[in-house]
């Protein structure tokens, strides 16, 4: 076998990945403090159970957040393992920083002071992709902003609930209930700040999904190459995914070979162009993207299993 140059996880991807946490953290600490707080808007997730608290008592909405989630961290040790959880840990201390500290920073001038009273809707689209963006950026390292987080992943690892869709559900429940517990002036601010709640938690969780699910699109290759024993061996020993080689005969030349078949995640598309290219650079690679792949290596079957039934005629046949 050849002896090709494959790039390993290292102590430099690890750092990376902190960074990129550390990058989402920072996003929704400035998406909080510069879009949302400034115009009293609602979130989801603890920062919006801390949101609540700190409208109606003035208590600030870090520390809350900090406390839920110590409690929160007990349980997803045991149910996600200390890996995910070492990240999240990491995430809560740090979010809780960073959130005091651009409070400072956009204390005397935030969204509201610039633009004014009258930018509601504009702000809120921008604050909510901002958020949905740095919720995602934590997902795609094994991170988490933790609370709300936590329980989606923990519903994502057993039932077949996109994170987004879990944390819709959890979050529509967190900004309902803002309705009855801040004591706006009125009937129709109260209606207004729900409403812009909703506008938020929608797009927070698109934007969400849009970024989780892409970076987790399943890719479907056929390769053909004469050195097909090769490439196979290095995509089972270096992407560690399962290879079909399939018979292939020429219409024109009539030579028979083997076309290589694989099913890979998007993002290790680059590493397995990098294996062919090495090995046989006039190799023809046909990708194309497919729904979703499960079974071994991939995503779990979630959905609940039934006892099969057979008509009496299939009975019949079987036996």
């Amino acid at each position: 076998m050849p002896k090709l140059f494959i790039p390993k996880k290292s102590l430099a991807s690890e750092i990376k990945s902190y960074l990129m946490i550390t990058l989402g953290l920072a996003m929704y600490a400035i998406a909080w403090n510069f879009f949302m707080s400034p115009y009293s808007f609602l979130v989801g997730g603890m920062t919006g159970i801390g949101a609540i608290v700190q409208y109606t008592t003035g208590f600030p909405m870090q520390y809350t957040y900090f406390m839920i989630n110590a409690v929160l961290i007990l349980i997803a040790i045991k149910v996600l393992g200390f890996k995910f959880c070492l990240k999240t840990i990491y995430a809560i201390f740090t979010l809780t920083l960073l959130l005091s500290v651009f409070q400072k920073v956009f204390e005397n001038q935030n969204a509201y002071t610039i633009l004014g009273p009258d930018k509601e809707l504009e702000v809120c689209l921008v604050g909510s992709i901002f958020i949905g963006i740095s919720i995602a950026l934590c997902f795609l390292n094994n991170g988490s902003t933790g609370g709300v987080d936590i329980i989606a992943a923990i519903v994502n690892k057993y039932k077949d609930v996109s994170f987004g869709r879990a944390m819709l559900y959890i979050d529509a429940c967190i900004i309902t209930s803002s309705f009855f517990i801040i004591p706006y002036e009125n009937f129709s601010d109260s209606l207004t700040k729900v409403f812009y709640g909703y506008i938020n938690l929608v797009i927070v969780n698109v934007s969400l999904d849009y970024m989780v699910n892409s970076n987790r699109q399943m890719v479907q290759f056929f390769i053909f190459s004469n050195k097909y024993e090769d490439i196979a061996y290095y995509i089972t020993r270096s992407l560690h995914r399962g290879v079909t080689l399939l018979d292939s005969v020429g219409f024109y030349s009539k030579k028979e070979g083997k076309v290589i078949t694989t099913l890979t995640r998007a993002n290790q598309s680059n590493e397995l162009f990098n294996i062919v290219k090495q090995i046989d650079p006039n190799a023809l690679i046909s990708q194309t993207k497919v729904m979703g792949v499960y079974g071994n290596g991939f995503d779990k079957i979630k959905t609940k299993t039934t006892k099969l039934k057979l008509s009496e005629e299939n009975k019949d046949q079987k036996e």
